[in-house]
């Protein structure tokens, strides 16, 4: 009983979380942390593990908008980098997703010259890249899942292992995200979205604006879905107006 407590609470806290990132996305202003002062089982506030959940995303806003992070926010989210690096026997998408957290500290919080162990100061050797070489063999609905778990990598300019794959399948993603919402998976679906959005060789049949309206209508009540789709929809302005 006391674990599914628990887990209610996290999840909580990451709905909050999203709903933060939303609302930052919707009006380009900063995240604010809302917060939950939850406690888990082992004394610690939930806020880091939520911010592991939601990962990169966290500052997302802060990414597509030029605008500063708020210092508390930017303060959790380097407090979670440097809690929880993944074990060399960790999944892929988890060492993945902690590269993304990294890079996306280092774009926003950069070190200060000769200034090690200070906030801002580099979190040891996490530019080198994990392995995406399971990428290249992966069927499209496992391609699709796989993207849909690391949709923080989908943001303009990012050239990584990840977003070379995507790339390289537009298709394929394309498929995977008719068949996310034919089995009414919104959070994947939102998230492959995301990735067709700055994908070049998308179908035109897809009709993926009309697609992303959809989904946000039928998973509109999880932020999260929210998230992805609103993410979707300002890189796709910010496309349309370069």
């Amino acid at each position: 009983m006391e674990q599914s407590g628990t887990s209610a609470l996290l999840q909580g806290a990451v709905q909050d979380l999203a709903s933060d990132v939303v609302s930052a996305l919707r009006g380009g202003d900063h995240v604010r942390m809302s917060g939950t002062g939850a406690v888990d089982e082992a004394g610690g506030s939930l806020d880091l593990a939520a911010v592991r959940v939601v990962g990169a995303d966290l500052l997302l806003p802060h990414v597509l908008f030029p605008t500063p992070p708020d210092p508390e926010a930017l303060a959790v989210f380097r407090k979670t980098v440097e809690a929880f690096p993944p074990r060399a026997d960790a999944a892929p998408t988890v060492k993945w997703s902690h590269w993304a957290m990294g890079r996306t500290l280092r774009r926003l919080d950069a070190p200060p010259t000769g200034a090690p162990g200070t906030s801002g100061a580099p979190l040891g050797d996490e530019t080198a890249e994990p392995d995406a070489g399971w990428l290249d063999e992966a069927t499209w609905q496992v391609l699709t899942h796989q993207l849909a778990v690391l949709a923080p990598l989908a943001v303009p300019g990012e050239d990584c292992a990840v977003a070379r794959a995507a790339r390289r399948r537009p298709v394929d993603v394309a498929r995977g995200f008719v068949r996310a919402v034919r089995r009414r998976d919104w959070q994947q679906a939102a998230s492959a979205g995301r990735w067709l959005t700055l994908l070049d060789g998308v179908p035109d049949s897809l009709g993926l604006e009309a697609g992303l309206d959809f989904v946000e209508l039928m998973g509109g009540s999880d932020p999260r879905v929210a998230l992805q789709v609103q993410a979707a929809r300002v890189m796709r302005t910010a496309g349309a107006l370069v």
